[in-house]
C-alpha cells in the first residue's frame, strides 16, 4: 500500500459535515429542552412539598405519603414521536407530548388526592392545561388516579420558558394497584390473561371501597377528638411553630 495513501487525511464530504453538524446541532437542542423539563418536574416537585409541608404544620397530618418524579430519556422521546409519525424536532416534543416530565404523588386518603389537586391548581404561576378524573371516572381496567397537566415558567439565563409537567395523584391502595396492572402489560405468553384481566377489575372495586371506608373511619376518629385532644394537638402545633422560628 502508498504509505502516502495511508497516512493521508480522512477528508470527509461537504454533505457528510453537513448532516454530522445537523446532528450536533440537533443533540445539543434536545440536551437544553430536557433542561427545561428537568427544572419545571423540580420546581413542581418542591412546591408539592411545601404544601405538603404546610397542610401537615395547620392540620396535624401530612395529605401527602410520597412524591416520586421521572424524566424521559431522549431516546423514549424520539421513539414515542415515531410511532406517532410525528416529527422529531424539539418544537415537535413541545406541542405533541405532554409528559416528558412526570411526577407521581401518593396520599393516604381518597380526599387528600383532590385535595392535593386542587393546592396545586391554585398557584397564581401554575397554569392547568387538562385534567382527567380516573378516579370518578376509572378507565375499563379498573385504573384510578388524578391526571393533570400544568404549565409553569422555567427562568434560565436568558429566555423564560412555560413547561408542561404531567402530575399523577393517587392514593397508596391504587398505586399497588397500577404497579401490578402495569407489570402485567409488558409481561408476555402469561397463561390465563383473561382470568387475571378479570380478577384484576374486581381488585380495583375492593380497592375503591376501602378506600372510601378508610377515609370514612378517619373522618370520624377526627370528629370525635376529645377536648384533650384538640389541647394536645395545639401544643404540638405550637411547638411547630417555635422550632420552624429558631
Amino acid at each position: 500500500m502508498n504509505y502516502e495513501l495511508q497516512n493521508a487525511p480522512i477528508i470527509n464530504r461537504p454533505e457528510e459535515s453537513a448532516a454530522s453538524l445537523q446532528m450536533l446541532d440537533q443533540m445539543l437542542e434536545f440536551k437544553n429542552l430536557l433542561l427545561l423539563y428537568s427544572s419545571a418536574m423540580k420546581m413542581i416537585s418542591t412546591r408539592l412539598q411545601i404544601l405538603d409541608e404546610d397542610y401537615a404544620l395547620k392540620n396535624e397530618r401530612n395529605p401527602i405519603h410520597s412524591i416520586s418524579s421521572r424524566l424521559k430519556s431522549t431516546a423514549s422521546i424520539i421513539d414515542k414521536l415515531e410511532r406517532r409519525n410525528l416529527p422529531v424536532t424539539v418544537d415537535s416534543v413541545r406541542e405533541n407530548l405532554h409528559d416528558v416530565a412526570g411526577i407521581r404523588v401518593i396520599c393516604s386518603y381518597l380526599d387528600d388526592a383532590y385535595e392535593v389537586s386542587r393546592s396545586i391548581q391554585k398557584q397564581k404561576d401554575i397554569t392547568l392545561k387538562s385534567v382527567k378524573d380516573y378516579i370518578a371516572f376509572p378507565k375499563e381496567n379498573g385504573y384510578r388516579s388524578l391526571h393533570l397537566i400544568v404549565s409553569i415558567p422555567v427562568n434560565l439565563i436568558s429566555t423564560v420558558q412555560d413547561v408542561d409537567v404531567e402530575i399523577q395523584i393517587r392514593t397508596i391502595a391504587m398505586d399497588f394497584w397500577a404497579s401490578l396492572e402495569h407489570t402485567l402489560k409488558y409481561k408476555k405468553n402469561i397463561r390465563n390473561m383473561d382470568e387475571i384481566v378479570k380478577r384484576l377489575q374486581f381488585c380495583a372495586e375492593n380497592i375503591a371501597e376501602v378506600d372510601l371506608a378508610m377515609m370514612t373511619i378517619r373522618n370520624s376518629i377526627e370528629k370525635d377528638d376529645s377536648p384533650d385532644d384538640i389541647k394536645s394537638q395545639l401544643i404540638n402545633r405550637l411547638k411547630k411553630l417555635e422550632k420552624g422560628l429558631s
